[in-house]
């Protein structure tokens, strides 16, 4: 059956009308008449049976209708300008990943070794996005994901990747590092707290087998960068996975409070659609990622 599918010069120069508000801008843009842009869009409109614009004594403006969808068909296009691109680029050869990922794993840990796998296997593009909650593949463009968590998401396969390793940090002239604390030492000691970990603290506490009355106390902040960019200026101790800040521990930036490592509840793992487990590009990052990771573990 033959698709229901408008020209894609009529959605080009739709999403550009759109873009402008403005039917001349679009004509401009694409190095057409202005009337060819009106001919194409008012078929469209036919095509479709919907107003996408209002006529106004200024101009065109989009319609309910219009506007939802001038969204769509601009992210249509992205994605076949994209795959469009990529092409080009490759000749026909190798491939990409679309791999969803916590955004400050992706920042700290995983693109300053992505590299490797680039050396290794040119021909294959890894593109990155940011995602921090479980989905459903089936809604979404990724062939895989990186996520703390757990791992068992409905019709998919995971590998295990690393544990995460909190620490107690703060600046060299806040910490005085110890062997033993003692719940009095923090009664003065400024405590940054994640928002999205409200009892970070107490369960760190806790794995010392101390009660800190003033655990929950402190600036709240939504990021780990921030939390560490604040500890890292004498604002506060923070409680920050060792992988996150390597390289301010080695530059003195940040100290550890005391030599003590907690493993969170979260785990890191690469999960994947059962249906992708035999896509070679992806075999292929599995295996580096994996192997990466395993020296990771090795040398923490």
């Amino acid at each position: 059956m033959r698709r229901k599918i408008p020209s894609t010069t009529a959605l080009a120069l739709f999403e550009s009308a759109a873009r402008h508000q403005s039917f001349t801008h679009a004509a401009q843009e694409h190095a057409v008449t202005q009337s060819a842009v009106c001919r194409q869009i008012a078929g469209l409109e036919d095509f479709l049976d919907v107003k996408l614009f209002r006529r106004t004594k200024r101009g065109v403006l989009l319609t309910e209708a219009g506007t939802n969808y001038a969204r769509n068909v601009r992210a249509r296009l992205d994605d076949v300008e994209r795959d469009t691109l990529e092409m080009m680029a490759k000749g026909g050869a190798g491939g990409a990943l679309e791999v969803g990922v916590v955004p400050t794993f992706a920042a700290k840990w995983l693109v300053p070794r992505l590299g490797s796998f680039q050396k290794q296997h040119p021909d294959i593009a890894v593109h990155l996005s940011s995602r921090t909650r479980p989905f459903l593949f089936a809604d979404t463009a990724l062939d895989a994901a990186i996520h703390a968590g757990e791992a068992n998401w409905p019709g998919t396969e995971s590998v295990f990747l690393m544990d995460e390793s909190i620490v107690a940090v703060g600046s060299p002239e806040l910490v005085t590092t110890r062997r033993k604390l003692k719940a009095e030492d923090f009664a003065n000691l400024p405590l940054l707290q994640m928002s999205t970990r409200p009892y970070a603290w107490r369960q760190w506490f806790a794995s010392l087998g101390l009660e800190v009355a003033n655990d929950l106390a402190g600036a709240r902040m939504e990021l780990f960068s921030m939390t560490a960019e604040a500890a890292i200026h004498g604002q506060g101790l923070a409680l920050i996975p060792r992988f996150l800040i390597e390289e301010d521990l080695a530059a003195g930036r940040l100290v550890p409070l005391v030599k003590h490592e907690f493993l969170s509840d979260r785990r890191y793992y690469l999960i994947y659609p059962e249906q992708k487990s035999g896509n070679a590009a992806l075999a292929l990052f599995r295996a580096w990622l994996e192997a990466e990771a395993a020296l990771y573990r090795l040398n923490a």
